[in-house]
């Protein structure tokens, strides 16, 4: 059974503590992401780690902060090198990224996350292609919502998993607006996911990022389970695939 779970900043935004009580009674729940997503969140979330009870998840991520100025970089890295001594995968957006040469640091526990169509890299094979070039030990995270944004047939997404399947580290499930909002799982998004759910290794971990109440999580989770249930993938069609821009 995959390992799943949700990240804090979804459930809670900057209140971890909370984000973490809501995912105390649930017993489907094996996986979490503790996110700081906004620079001042990151110095209060990695002080309070030594008094978080994380015992029960068998998986345990930290996305770093999606926005810092070059000033700020070495200070982030720096924080979140203490935090990745755990053995934590540590998800960064490359667009954050200033210079790539501090994040290589973290080798194999960096997970770079595909993007949304706003930004103006990591959103295509040639795109995350880049940012490999510069952090090779780097694993991914694959943002299905992202990807379903971009590209709604999912190929982009087939063709991000037949590039870089060897790398994927843990998947980010939840259904993206046309403006970039992270919402609930819409039927027709996991319709889409189906396409490529036979794609995913069943132990590949996955962090919901569907902003729901304490007593939604649990139907969201078999929303998941059902839209990446293992299966044959369904044949797509990469004779046309849409051009990213920024």
């Amino acid at each position: 059974m995959r390992p799943i779970g949700f990240s804090t900043g979804a459930l809670a935004l900057a209140d971890f503590q909370l984000g973490l009580a809501m995912l105390k009674d649930v017993s489907e729940v094996s996986a979490v992401e503790l996110s700081a997503l906004r620079a001042h969140e990151l110095a209060p979330l990695a002080n309070a780690l030594t008094s978080l009870d994380l015992e029960r998840f068998t998986y345990v991520a930290f996305h770093a902060p999606s926005a810092f100025t070059k000033d700020e970089e070495r200070t982030v890295v720096d924080t979140l090198a203490a935090i990745s001594e755990r053995g934590w995968p540590i998800i960064v957006h490359p667009d954050a990224v200033h210079d790539w040469t501090l994040w290589r640091r973290f080798g194999d526990l960096l997970c770079i996350e595909n993007m949304d169509k706003r930004k103006p890299i990591g959103r295509t094979v040639p795109e995350l292609a880049a940012c490999f070039d510069r952090a090779p030990d780097a694993r991914l995270c694959l943002d299905l919502g992202h990807a379903r944004q971009v590209d709604p047939s999912m190929t982009v997404t087939f063709l991000i998993l037949q590039e870089f399947g060897d790398r994927l580290k843990q998947v980010h499930l939840s259904d993206v607006s046309t403006d970039s909002r992270h919402n609930r799982l819409s039927y027709s998004a996991n319709l889409a996911f189906k396409k490529i759910a036979g794609l995913i290794p069943t132990p590949t971990p996955i962090i919901l990022e569907t902003p729901v109440t304490t007593e939604e999580i649990a139907q969201e989770i078999q929303r998941a389970r059902a839209a990446l249930a293992p299966s044959k993938p369904v044949q797509v069609s990469t004779s046309s695939i849409p051009a990213a821009h920024p």
